[in-house]
């Protein structure tokens, strides 16, 4: 189940975290993974695991916000079967604390770049005969968290161009569907936390994970499985939905 044999797979942000932890599960699975991210090195290094372990996988350093480079990038692959938009960024910060510069850069990235990859990609699906899309999306674009202005705005328009995209291209047979993770432990969550709550690393980091009902944070391994499932034949009749992968928190907090 779950092969991807002859599949060619583009992971934005996979030099780390959950898209590393996709483009890893997807090059197992039988797919050539091509790895954007703004980090030559971290991709690279990705891309060296993969080889270890039998896979193929090329990395790309480009900036998803550019679209000129993401135009480049995408012509010179060719054929692509799958794409995953999980390249993004976080910002603490409500909407009369949130700098326009901050708002700007968070809408670039997260939104920006989600459009620049579909716009890009979705031509050569069209023409390949169909393809599948998945985007990662939060659970803040569902409901409200406080202190995430801009980051949860970005995700709920993350939630809607999949809709569109969704309903858009049935008849191309390109499927697009957007997941939304609770809080996962991920190299960024550390650093994030370092930064922002210097001297608490220990006491925030067991305030997050409690935050779940289930009593920790998500792994990436998690949530790249949900991603393989979406990105897989198996999931043929699944398009324009969201799914929670997120311990309980939306439907079990009280």
């Amino acid at each position: 189940m779950f092969n991807l044999s002859g599949k060619v797979a583009v992971v934005t942000g996979g030099g780390s975290g959950i898209g590393r932890a996709t483009a890893k599960l997807f090059a197992k699975q039988g797919a050539k993974c091509h790895i954007l991210d703004l980090s030559a090195e971290q991709g690279a290094h990705v891309v060296g695991e993969i080889a270890a372990e039998g896979g193929v996988a090329i990395s790309h350093a480009v900036d998803v916000s550019n679209q000129a480079a993401i135009n480049e990038v995408i012509a010179s692959i060719g054929k692509i079967d799958i794409l995953v938009n999980n390249a993004g960024v976080a910002h603490v910060g409500k909407a009369d604390t949130t700098s326009e510069e901050d708002f700007d850069r968070v809408f670039r990235i997260n939104v920006k770049g989600v459009y620049n990859c579909l716009h890009a990609i979705i031509p050569v699906m069209s023409q390949n005969g169909g393809g599948v899309i998945l985007n990662l999306s939060s659970i803040g674009a569902v409901v409200g968290i406080a202190d995430r202005f801009a980051y949860s705005m970005s995700k709920g328009a993350v939630q809607a161009m999949t809709l569109s995209v969704a309903r858009d291209y049935l008849a191309e047979n390109i499927r697009c569907n957007c997941i939304c993770p609770a809080r996962v432990h991920t190299p960024f969550v550390d650093g994030f936390i370092a930064k922002n709550y210097p001297g608490q690393e220990k006491e925030i980091f067991e305030k997050l994970s409690k935050s779940q009902p289930i009593g920790r944070m998500g792994t990436v391994d998690e949530i790249a499985t949900l991603i393989l499932y979406l990105c897989a034949d198996e999931s043929s009749f699944i398009t324009g939905c969201d799914y929670h992968i997120d311990g309980g928190f939306i439907k079990l907090n009280n």
